[in-house]
């Protein structure tokens, strides 16, 4: 969900207010991050807070006062930003352990094959899928269409410690200091996924407000498409929907679909000014939650979604044909 959050300009970088601290770890002190205004982060809401919006617009249909549903065309608008033809991924990892299953060793670098992790897993098998397909339904104002194409290209994990609560600027600074660094490699079709371990408050409002988001930060004058990922399975209950682990992993389980989530929203919605409904909801927040026909796994799992020959529990994703709503596929 597209939303803004108070802000305030501290020292030329954007802080988000009652957030404190950041890491110890490099600062980008040989580049510049700024912001022109205030972001709107689109937001992946908690199980709790969408299912309060939910009874709220209910509520307000049987009141006659409306509710934000359609009334015309996919339900969903073009408002001229541009769109990610060919989405690029890379994943940040920020912490002094091993965050998920087999994933990199803090303190390396790599290739996304390299990325032993169901959560690498899932990235690298995400492109070409009927499930992210559904993506390809979105264009830009010359008429181009997004492509089922998404490329795990690199990694870093940073064996750094975050603080307790990250703020959003500090969030910003550590992907900077990566692109400083050579830890990573700009690309501006490129999403930087900036996950971190256990109870780690990740952008200030981790499984109160939101279980994830996704913005933008101007760096030496570059366009950086960034998300924060914090660890889902720290709030089972208002960040997770699980019922099993189809992979028998809950924590890179959970994280997938609110990976997922962020992944296509950047895709449609890179800059905050393409592809959003008229209460500001991105093509994944109208389906946040949702899970569709649901079948059950070897292990006694409940998943959705076949990906790379793996079973995975991933809310469904608007469509941007007929009259639009919540798919598995396309």
């Amino acid at each position: 969900m597209r939303v803004r959050l108070p802000l305030v300009m501290i020292g030329g970088a954007l802080l988000v207010v009652g957030c404190t601290d950041s890491t110890t770890g490099p600062a980008p002190a040989t580049s510049s991050v700024t912001q022109s205004q205030q972001p709107a982060l689109g937001i992946f809401k908690t199980r709790q807070a969408v299912a309060a919006q939910w009874a709220a617009d209910l509520m307000a249909a049987k009141g006659g006062g409306g509710g934000g549903g359609k009334t015309a065309n996919t339900g969903i608008f073009y408002h001229g930003g541009p769109v990610i033809y060919q989405q690029k991924v890379a994943a940040v990892y920020w912490a002094t352990s091993v965050i998920y299953n087999g994933g990199p060793t803090p303190g390396t670098t790599g290739t996304g094959a390299q990325d032993g992790s169901l959560v690498g897993f899932f990235l690298r098998n995400l492109g070409g899928s009927p499930y992210f397909n559904i993506n390809t339904t979105y264009f830009d104002g010359t008429g181009a269409h997004v492509q089922n194409s998404v490329t795990y290209t690199q990694f870093w994990a940073d064996n750094h410690a975050p603080s307790a609560t990250v703020s959003d600027a500090a969030l910003q600074a550590e992907v900077a200091a990566g692109l400083s660094s050579g830890a990573l490699t700009y690309d501006p079709n490129t999403l930087y996924h900036v996950f971190t371990g256990p109870n780690i408050n990740l952008g200030g409002g981790f499984g109160t407000q939101y279980c994830a988001y996704h913005s933008h930060f101007t760096w030496n004058g570059k366009d950086v498409k960034y998300s924060a990922m914090p660890y889902d399975y720290t709030f089972p209950s208002a960040c997770a929907a699980l019922n099993g682990s189809p992979n028998n992993d809950f924590a890179a389980d959970a994280e997938v679909n609110t990976m997922a989530h962020e992944t296509e929203e950047t895709t449609t919605d890179e800059d905050l000014n393409a592809w959003f409904d008229r209460r500001g909801n991105e093509n994944a927040d109208k389906c946040a939650w949702m899970f569709g026909t649901t079948y059950t796994t070897s292990n006694g799992s409940t998943a959705n979604e076949k990906i790379g020959g793996k079973d995975f529990l991933v809310q469904m994703n608007w469509i941007n044909t007929g009259s639009g709503g919540c798919r598995q596929s396309f």
